[in-house]
C-alpha cells in the first residue's frame, strides 16, 4: 500500500520547544534550512535504497504527517530523502552515504 513510500518515526529536535498549547517553538525564527533524522518503520514494497530501521535525512517543511495508534508518523516519497544512514558494521569504512 505504501508503494515507494516511506513511514518514518522522526527524531525529537532538542532544539524545539512545545508550549502548553501545543505549538512547536523552533529555536530561531530565522535561519537556514534545517534537515531532520527519522527511523524507517515501514517501507512500500518499490523502495530499493532504504530498509527498516535505517535512519534516514529528510526536509522537515515538505512531509505529511498521520496519526497511528496515538502516535505521529511522516510519510515520505523515497526519492524525498536526502541520506540514508546504516548501523555501523565491522567490515564497513563508513555507515552513511548520501
Amino acid at each position: 500500500m505504501l508503494f515507494d513510500r516511506l513511514l518514518v518515526d522522526p527524531e525529537v529536535d532538542g532544539s524545539e520547544r512545545r508550549s502548553a498549547e501545543g505549538l512547536v517553538i523552533p529555536a530561531t525564527a530565522v535561519g537556514p534550512k534545517r534537515l531532520a533524522w527519522a527511523k524507517v518503520v515501514a517501507k512500500g514494497e518499490h523502495v530499493r535504497q532504504v530498509a527498516v530501521g535505517d535512519r534516514v535525512l529528510f526536509d522537515p517543511e515538505d512531509r505529511a504527517e498521520v496519526e497511528i495508534g496515538n502516535t505521529d508518523y511522516v510519510l515520505l516519497r523515497e526519492r524525498d530523502v536526502h541520506g540514508v544512514a546504516h548501523a555501523e558494521d565491522d567490515d564497513a569504512a563508513t555507515g552513511q552515504y548520501l
